[in-house]
């Protein structure tokens, strides 16, 4: 279901004038409603996006190795750290190192991506459960 319902009203009127001509008119209406249980949901869906791509960026720095110095690197570190926590001590940490190159491979963070998706999935759906479809 969109989170916007529309509907298009068209009228034909057909009339004659007062010097006998068959005068035929089309009107169309638009009217717009918005669904604050689907936008919620939305809301929900781009919370977990940007999630998702921060744990998403820091499984790829950790595993080509970049360097946590930069401070690029050193900020999605910071705030996906706080995302993938709780889920750090599921897995070992396999690191491989070859140079001054430390890759990591970090099995929890895509436990997280999956767990995250799964409580934004159930939440969205709470909100829209029992919903009418839509007929047109």
């Amino acid at each position: 279901m969109s989170d916007q319902l529309r509907r298009v009203v068209q009228k034909d009127n057909t009339t004659v004038d007062s010097e006998g001509a068959v005068v035929r008119e089309k009107t169309q209406a638009t009217s717009t409603k918005v669904d604050s249980k689907v936008t919620v949901a939305n809301i929900i869906w781009y919370i977990y996006g940007v999630v998702g791509i921060l744990l998403a960026l820091r499984f790829v720095l950790k595993l080509s190795g970049a360097n946590p110095i930069n401070s690029f690197v050193d900020f999605i570190y910071s705030v996906s750290g706080v995302l993938s926590g709780p889920f750090d001590s599921i897995f070992g940490v396999a690191k491989s190192t070859s140079g001054t190159v430390n890759s990591v491979f970090e099995p929890s963070i895509l436990v997280a991506v999956a767990i995250y998706a799964l409580v934004a999935w159930g939440i969205a759906k709470l909100l829209t459960l029992n919903e009418p479809s839509e007929t047109v």
